[in-house]
């Protein structure tokens, strides 16, 4: 899997909650290139919003699981 794929991925999944979290888990896992691969403005913006929906999504289930 690519350094990006791995992006969209970890993003998607809601196990990071910000982009600075996504760039550090992309480098400890040994991705190459993270900074300049994650460096145009608008996949930054893409993968924040991805990031920021994912998180809403995991915030609301654990406050439903929390509530039943």
């Amino acid at each position: 899997m690519s350094t990006l794929e791995r992006a969209y991925a970890l993003a998607r999944s809601g196990e990071v909650r910000s982009f600075s979290q996504l760039k550090e888990r992309l480098k400890s896992e040994g991705c190459r290139a993270v900074d300049a691969l994650l460096a145009p403005r608008s996949l930054r913006g893409h993968l924040e919003a991805m990031c920021d929906a994912a998180n809403r999504a995991a915030d609301a289930k654990q406050i439903a699981v929390e509530e039943a």
